[in-house]
C-alpha cells in the first residue's frame, strides 16, 4: 500500500492515542511489526502561540533510533493555523502529517475541534486544503463515523478530505457520541472505501489477526489501524502480519510480558527523565501484566512505589511468580 510517496510494508498501522502513541510505544510496536505508527496529537494553535518551547512538544516531537514510518498528528479548527504548522513541522523527522478529526473527549469537541468538525465537512475540507498546500509531506485525514446516529457521514466527508488533498483516510467506526463504547460498525468503512479511490485504513474493535483479516473482507479496507488492543500488547502487530503472511506466530509468555514492560520502562524515562517516566508507565505496567493471576493486587501495589528500581525489583519478582 502506498500513501502519496510512502511504500508502507505488510502489517498493520499502530493507531494515534492521547498519552500513549509517545515514541518509546512507536519504537516498540515498530519493532513488534507495526508497518506505520502516528504521534499523539498535537494542538496546532498551541505550536503556534508557543513555539514549540514546552517540554511536553519536544517530548511529543521526540523520535527514536529505529523507529519506523510514523505520522504526526495534528488538531484544529482554524485552516490557516493547522497550514502553519504543518508547514514548520514538515521538518521535525515524521514522514507524513494526519489530522485529527476523530477525537471525541469533550475538553476538544468542546472548542470546535476533533471529532466536532465532523459536523462541519465544509471546515474539514477547508483544513485539509489548506494543510496539503502548505506540506510536501503526504496528508492523511482520521475520521470518525458521524457525530452521532442521526449524522451518520463518513462517506461525505472522506470524499471531502480526498477532493480537498487527503491521500488517505482511516475511518473509526464509531460516532462521537459512542466514544469508545458500543460495537464499531464496520460497514461505514465499506462506504467510505467504496466512495473514494485513496487508500481507506479500518479502525475499531481490531483485537486479533483474525479480526484485522475479517475487517479486511468485510470492508475491502486497504490497512487496519489499531488502537487500544495494542495497550500493553506490540505483539498484535506481529500476529496481526502473520495472519496476512502466514508467517508463523507465538504468543508471549508472561516473562516476555515483563521483559517488554521493563524495556519500556527504560524508554520512558530516557525520553520524559525517571519521574515522570516512572508516572507514564503506571498505566502501561497495568495493561502488560493484564489477564496474569494476581495482576489486580499487583497493579494496586505498583502504584504506590514511587521508587523506579522498586518498581522494577517487583516487575521481575511477578514475573517470576507468573511463570
Amino acid at each position: 500500500m502506498r500513501i502519496g510517496n510512502i511504500n508502507l510494508p505488510a502489517g498493520a498501522g499502530l493507531a494515534p492515542m492521547a498519552g500513549v502513541t509517545d515514541a518509546a510505544m512507536r519504537l516498540l510496536c515498530h519493532e513488534s511489526g507495526a508497518a506505520w505508527a502516528v504521534s499523539e496529537m498535537l494542538s496546532a494553535k498551541g505550536w503556534i502561540y508557543s513555539g514549540g518551547k514546552n517540554q511536553a512538544t519536544r517530548e511529543l516531537l521526540t523520535r527514536l533510533p529505529g523507529e519506523g514510518i510514523a505520522g504526526l498528528q495534528l488538531f484544529g479548527r482554524e485552516p490557516e493555523l493547522m497550514a502553519r504548522a504543518a508547514q514548520e513541522l514538515e521538518s521535525a523527522g515524521f514522514e507524513f502529517i494526519d489530522l485529527n478529526f476523530g477525537y471525541p473527549a469533550p475538553k476538544i469537541t468542546g472548542n470546535g475541534e476533533g471529532s466536532a468538525l465532523m459536523r462541519e465537512p465544509e471546515r474539514i475540507g477547508e483544513i485539509v486544503s489548506a494543510v496539503s498546500k502548505a506540506t510536501r509531506l503526504p496528508v492523511t485525514a482520521k475520521i470518525r463515523a458521524g457525530w452521532d446516529e442521526t449524522c451518520i457521514n463518513a462517506p461525505e466527508v472522506a470524499r471531502i478530505c480526498e477532493s480537498s488533498g487527503a491521500q488517505a483516510i482511516a475511518v473509526h467506526a464509531r460516532t462521537r457520541m459512542q466514544q469508545y463504547s458500543g460495537r464499531a460498525d464496520w460497514s461505514i468503512i465499506k462506504k467510505v472505501k467504496k466512495s473514494v479511490s485513496v487508500p481507506v485504513l479500518g479502525n475499531g474493535d481490531v483485537r486479533s489477526g483474525a479480526d484485522a483479516v475479517n475487517m479486511i473482507a468485510q470492508t475491502g479496507c486497504d490497512g487496519v489501524i489499531v488502537g487500544r488492543a495494542a495497550q500493553g500488547n506490540p505483539w498484535i502487530f506481529a500476529e496481526i502480519r502473520s495472519f496476512l503472511t502466514g508467517e508463523a506466530y507465538a504468543p508471549p509468555t508472561p516473562r516476555e510480558r515483563v521483559d517488554m514492560a521493563l524495556r519500556h520502562f527504560d524508554l520512558e524515562t530516557r525520553l520524559h527523565g525517571e519521574k515522570k517516566g516512572l508516572l507514564e508507565m503506571r498505566k502501561h505496567i497495568a495493561w502488560y501484566v493484564s489477564g496474569l493471576p494476581g495482576a489486580a493486587k499487583f497493579r494496586d501495589s505498583i502504584n504506590l512505589l514511587t521508587d523506579a528500581a522498586a518498581v522494577k525489583d517487583a516487575l521481575c519478582a511477578f514475573a517470576q511468580k507468573a511463570e
